[in-house]
């Protein structure tokens, strides 16, 4: 069997002017600028659910991609 190896074109250090690892996110910064991945029930439409999700956080803008109704 061919031994395989793990080509690393090189170890860097992220500036943190550039951000950080998610694990070094407070709260609010997850939520600011996070995604929720949300399985929609039936029964509400998506305008209602973008709309209780902003009423439940405190964020500024808020929105869903593509259809969240169910096939």
């Amino acid at each position: 069997m061919k031994k395989r190896e793990i080509l690393i074109r090189a170890e860097e250090e992220t500036d943190p002017r550039y951000g950080k690892p998610p694990s070094e996110r407070s709260v609010e910064e997850l939520i600011e600028t996070g995604v929720i991945n949300l399985d929609k029930p039936v029964g509400p439409s998506s305008h209602e659910v973008t709309a209780w999700i902003k009423r439940i956080l405190p964020v500024k803008k808020i929105a869903h991609a593509g259809t969240l109704e169910p096939p």
